[in-house]
């Protein structure tokens, strides 16, 4: 177990393994770095891997009140625990806080993101501007599995009857226990889901834009992010889901970090 301490004091948790280029990965939606653990020993074949837990996360502090700007110096903590350049990995959600924090100034060599869900115009209906509200108001109840639904309806778009469906599996259990706060959180960092160009512009290391190509609104999104970031380019792991295998994920991130 490693730590270092964010500005406000908050003690930010962290694993780190392998050798080679160092590379950060950023846990999204209710999860802690648990969920790119498999990512992890997978890359550490080939780059220093750090597996961070998020503020209010798994084994990390938290420390009122919550603002984006604090996830931000905390993932620049991390980052200068690093020695030299790092590159940046954010699934899903955790891409928001990937370009937040670069065009912020927090120093990264590339950055690389899979299926960053921005809302293109027109791909899928809106996420309520109240939704970050909405997931505050229900932790401050203590209403856990409503704000697992209404992340996955709302900021996901999964159909009703699905996530209905799904509350009664063995691993819904687990979502709620990891609601909270991490949603309210990943609210606000999102905001109201749409592409900042002007943030996108301030970018200039190497962007990696994946997607698999399996859910339209997403596929839209990355081809928006690429074409409004310079130095991006776009790769497709053909037949992947959002919730990507890191078999899958794992080569085609050593191969982008690795690059001379």
């Amino acid at each position: 177990m490693t730590t270092v301490k964010s500005d406000d004091g908050t003690l930010i948790d962290y694993d780190i393994q392998g050798s080679g280029p160092p590379v950060v990965l950023i846990c999204a939606g209710p999860t802690d770095r648990n969920s790119n653990a498999e990512l992890a020993d997978l890359l550490a074949a080939s780059c220093t891997v750090i597996n961070y837990d998020r503020r209010g996360r798994g084994r990390s502090g938290d420390t009122a009140p919550y603002s984006v700007e604090r996830e931000v110096e905390d993932l620049r903590a991390v980052v200068d625990s690093a020695a030299g350049p790092v590159g940046l990995f954010g699934t899903s959600g955790a891409a928001f806080l990937a370009f937040r924090a670069a065009a912020s100034g927090v120093p990264c060599a590339s950055i690389a993101v899979w299926e960053p869900p921005y809302i293109v115009p027109g791909s899928r209906p809106p996420v309520p501007d109240d939704y970050a509200d909405q997931q505050a108001e229900l932790a401050e109840k203590g209403d856990a599995g409503a704000m697992a639904e209404l992340f996955l309806v709302t900021a996901v778009g999964m159909p009703a009857e699905m996530v209905a469906g799904m509350r009664q599996a063995p691993f819904w259990g687990f979502m709620e226990a990891a609601a909270s706060p991490a949603l309210v959180y990943d609210a606000q960092l999102a905001g109201d889901f749409r592409l900042d160009p002007g943030q996108q512009a301030k970018l200039s290391c190497p962007v990696l834009v994946l997607d698999g190509g399996t859910t339209p609104w997403l596929t839209q999104a990355a081809e928006a992010v690429a074409a409004a970031i310079q130095t991006a380019e776009r790769q497709t792991l053909a037949g992947q889901p959002h919730n990507v295998a890191a078999a899958a994920l794992a080569p085609a991130l050593s191969a982008f970090f690795n690059r001379p």
